[in-house]
């Protein structure tokens, strides 16, 4: 069951920080719960081990990763927005949270985590400069094993070049009941040979 004033205060949140940082938050609105059940229709659940969320914002997918979830998977959340941190941090004490995920890789070392079974992630890519989204996908690339998963959503198919050349894309899905609508890549990663 949905509780109104946490839902209302959450749209709020959102609204306000994307208008203080356009660039930073990427939608007026948190993701919809049509956006966050096919974001993570394509996680073997049952298998992945270790999981990390980038751009958690307000918890709209991260609620649905701890429903989804084994006990024993380790999830690690990323977000830079510092109060949205902090609030991620009391709904979800027991997942680690982090900053900054253009330092994946130091945050896995500190988790002792070797890589990732899955990367999801809400990370705005089109509003980045080339040189962050560089950054960022090297470090998904090192951090992720060989044939794990980045599952992303976009508002346009404008990484789907950049993902193509580190990733099979396995299906690009348009979801048109979310604010705005979106489009969700699965991605597996090249196995290096």
């Amino acid at each position: 069951m949905i509780n109104v004033n946490s839902w209302k205060q959450g749209k709020l949140l959102f609204l306000n920080k994307f208008l203080r940082s356009p660039r930073q938050i990427g939608s007026v609105t948190p993701s919809s719960k049509f956006l966050a059940k096919k974001m993570l229709e394509s996680v073997p659940w049952n298998e992945a081990t270790s999981v990390a969320e980038l751009g958690a914002g307000t918890g709209a997918i991260t609620k649905y990763i701890q429903a989804a979830k084994k006990k024993a998977t380790k999830v690690i959340l990323f977000e830079k927005d510092p109060y949205m941190r902090e609030q991620l941090q009391e709904h979800y004490p027991e997942f680690s949270s982090y900053e900054d995920s253009s330092y994946l890789q130091a945050s896995l070392h500190t988790e002792a985590i070797k890589q990732l079974d899955c990367i999801i992630s809400g990370l705005p890519f089109s509003n980045f400069p080339q040189t962050m989204r560089d950054k960022l996908m090297e470090q998904i690339l090192v951090s992720l094993k060989d044939d794990g998963l980045f599952i992303a959503f976009q508002y346009s198919l404008q990484m789907r070049s950049q993902l193509k050349e580190h990733f099979e894309i396995e299906k690009i899905t348009f979801v048109p009941l979310n604010v705005p609508p979106a489009f969700v890549y699965v991605c597996r990663k090249k196995e290096v040979r």
